[in-house]
């Protein structure tokens, strides 16, 4: 049985960092503990990053008092969910104060993307449909399906990447509604809709102007002037019609 505590107040969350955007440098912030699920703390609100859509979770600290304690990857759920090393050191309706590990978000903000450059570039070049991804701060990999992969050059798409990146162009973020984003023409990666529950009726998506256009609610900077260049790592043939792409951040 899981163990799980909580006071009768709001079960609601906040989660802010869907509407914070660019996702960089996050400034600690102040909140209340609603109730604790294992080693796991729930707060009213949150600035934290869950784990999801290829992209690690946040780490940080969480201080109360003279209280302090490491915040492991935040998980997702319908309450997201802040691992805590010391859950027993703190009581649910204590004010504390959370500070986000700034270098670890600005890298996944960063890696992610350059992810979605890599992607629809891919697609526009040869056609390939992104069917997985995985950021880290050191490395990301994005899965492409082909027709014929036979025609994929890795060096076309790393300079083509580092031109667009070098173009400064903007990110933008918009929350739009379910027909807005179905009928849009220029939409990518609206398979994953139809496991949202349709009372969710607006979504996040995430723009790179002229370049990509997709629902996404991960963080993100706001400009690709602020994004390295990328450099190839690797190429692994991974079945029919797919290879993963791995690249770093040149450095």
């Amino acid at each position: 049985m899981v163990a799980f505590r909580k006071y009768l107040g709001d079960d609601m969350q906040q989660k802010l960092h869907m509407d914070h955007h660019p996702g960089t440098n996050p400034e600690p912030f102040t909140t209340i503990i609603t109730g604790f699920q294992d080693a796991n703390a729930l707060l009213e609100s949150t600035y934290c990053y869950p784990r999801g859509g290829g992209q690690p979770g946040d780490t940080g600290t969480m201080v109360a008092g003279d209280i302090e304690t490491q915040i492991g990857e935040v998980l997702p759920g319908e309450m997201i969910l802040h691992p805590i090393a010391e859950p027993d050191m703190f009581e649910v309706g204590d004010e504390v104060i959370c500070s986000i590990d700034k270098e670890r978000r600005n890298l996944h903000a960063q890696m992610h993307t350059a992810q979605h450059i890599v992607s629809a570039l891919a697609e526009d070049i040869w056609g390939a449909e992104t069917v997985g991804n995985q950021l880290s701060t050191d490395n990301s990999r994005v899965d492409l399906l082909f027709e014929d992969k036979t025609v994929f050059d890795s060096e076309e798409l790393v300079s083509q990447v580092n031109a667009t990146l070098n173009k400064k162009i903007p990110v933008n973020i918009h929350e739009w509604d379910r027909d807005q984003i179905a009928s849009h023409e220029q939409m990518r990666h609206t398979k994953f809709m139809d496991r949202i529950p349709k009372s969710i009726s607006n979504l996040r998506v995430v723009e790179v102007e002229g370049v990509d256009l997709c629902p996404c609610a991960g963080t993100h900077v706001d400009n690709t002037s602020n994004i390295p260049n990328i450099q190839f790592l690797a190429k692994k043939n991974k079945g029919k019609g797919r290879i993963r792409f791995s690249y770093s951040f040149v450095k």
